[in-house]
């Protein structure tokens, strides 16, 4: 048995002896108490875990001779919602946009565009530069140099 299931034992049979100590009346009070006891320990356990699968998780990455990085741009070839997929939205919301701006005339419809097009084209050069900048790690750091 674990040192910690002792503790949450002896634990336990405290709580039931304050309970017989103080009657019925405090009995809720002692339940919260103790499950709020327990409620740590599995949070605890929990992080332990988390933090361990975590770090086996990025040595595995390590070994396997990818860095572990943030997600970023997608890879060529890879999702391609990321690419196009916010184009396509904008330009599904530039249909209610122009009507919006529209009422301004003329220069409320050429700022809406101006924007809609600044917006795809400052996506579009964060998914290239993403992807050249991969190409150049590519180059500099062939497959075959990652491994043991």
């Amino acid at each position: 048995m674990d040192a910690r299931d002792q503790e949450l034992q002896k634990e336990l049979a405290a709580t039931i002896q304050a309970r017989k100590d103080l009657g019925e009346e405090y009995e809720s009070a002692l339940v919260d108490s103790f499950m709020e006891k327990i409620d740590k320990r599995l949070d605890a356990q929990i992080e332990r875990r988390v933090r361990r699968e975590l770090a086996e998780h990025q040595t595995s990455f390590a070994r396997a001779g990818r860095p572990v990085t943030r997600p970023g741009p997608p890879h060529p070839g890879g999702n391609r919602f990321g690419r196009y997929g916010l184009a396509g939205f904008s330009l599904i919301l530039a249909i209610p946009l122009s009507a919006i701006a529209s009422n301004s005339g003329l220069p409320g419809l050429l700022v809406t565009w101006i924007g809609i097009v600044g917006v795809n084209a400052a996506q579009s050069i964060g998914v290239f530069a993403g992807e050249r900048s991969l190409d150049r790690r590519r180059r500099a750091k062939p497959d075959d140099a990652w491994e043991d």
